[in-house]
């Protein structure tokens, strides 16, 4: 039998795809991660300001259970219109909930604040959201294995306080044999580095150099612990999506959320503060049995959050600056050496 080797992508679970949808003008995107068959899922909201759509579908003891998509996207409110072209796609692909002869995708999602970092926002009576989300979910559906990084998608116009923020994604699989991924679109009020250096803050969690190898400062620097924060209120969000291949029910899925949130905090600082909206979807396929529902999950919920982190520095290492006059340095600008 032969072994798929890992990617290090969300896409590592089976019968997981990612699409992306971008606009360079408009600098901003739309990431859709997209479900072979419907899955159970649960959602932790810890930031101050979410922008979110469909999440409460996702709590507990709510009817419809399963959904067949999730959509990240710029644009704050506006992008949550994303969520709307992506169902458009899987209603003509005849997926959805089946209501007699009806059927209605499910498609939760959220969006993060990139008004104003120089894209062309001037778009007129109806923003492109719709389309954007229609052409993710699209790319989504071609089902290829692998996907960008970087300045993409949902990551193409997020920033950190410091440097521009993108889109990453990690993987890994747990002794029991379950794999479980992240994609983290970071967008965030605070920094993903230590002080003015260039160690990540995930550094201790890094695997095979994915994020540049620099590992940890061997001494805390001055500056390490000073929290600097973007000067202007509700423009922050990083928004996540965790997927694992166990067979999990609705109850555990959001426990899977809550545990993965851990991983933000491993990776950037300041966390959940008034001023973002961060939040985290878990979504099982349903594929390998968990085993002991108590220590399986705890053990599932910890590997989550360390790729949560993982994630997110990657989605920083791998950005690129945007093309205006003032925009952020990527990681790469500032430290090139």
């Amino acid at each position: 039998m032969t072994t798929t080797p890992r990617r290090n992508l969300l896409t590592d679970v089976a019968g997981v795809s990612v699409g992306h949808a971008d606009d360079a003008r408009l600098a901003s995107g739309v990431t859709c991660v997209l479900f072979e068959e419907p899955v159970i899922a649960a959602c932790d909201v810890r930031g101050g300001g979410p922008g979110t759509r469909e999440t409460d579908l996702l709590d507990a003891g709510r009817t419809v259970e399963k959904i067949d998509a999730i959509v990240l996207s710029g644009g704050s409110a506006f992008g949550l219109d994303a969520c709307a072209g992506a169902q458009a796609f899987l209603r003509g692909q005849g997926r959805g909930f089946a209501i007699r002869d009806v059927r209605v995708p499910i498609v939760p999602g959220a969006a993060l604040f990139d008004l104003i970092n120089g894209g062309d926002k001037a778009w007129g009576t109806y923003p492109p959201y719709r389309e954007l989300g229609f052409a993710a979910a699209e790319a989504a559906a071609a089902g290829r294995p692998d996907f960008a990084l970087g300045s993409v998608g949902a990551g193409l116009g997020a920033t950190t306080v410091n440097l521009k923020g993108g889109l990453g994604s990690a993987s890994t699989v747990t002794e029991d044999g379950i794999t479980v991924a992240a994609i983290a679109a970071v967008n965030a009020v605070g920094s993903a580095t230590v002080g003015d250096g260039p160690w990540f803050w995930a550094g201790p969690f890094e695997q095979a150099g994915e994020f540049g190898g620099m590992g940890f400062p061997s001494k805390m620097p001055v500056d390490g612990l000073t929290m600097v924060m973007k000067g202007v209120q509700r423009v922050s969000t990083t928004l996540v999506v965790v997927a694992t291949d166990a067979a999990l029910g609705r109850t555990h899925a959001m426990r899977l959320a809550t545990m993965a949130q851990d991983g933000m905090a491993r990776a950037l600082y300041p966390i959940h503060t008034p001023l973002d909206g961060d939040i985290v979807f878990a979504a099982a396929t349903g594929r390998r049995i968990l085993g002991d529902a108590v220590i399986g999950l705890a053990r599932l919920g910890t590997a989550a959050a360390t790729v949560v982190a993982r994630a997110i520095a990657r989605g920083v290492y791998a950005a690129e600056p945007l093309p205006f006059p003032g925009a952020l340095p990527s990681w790469r600008q500032r430290y090139p050496s």
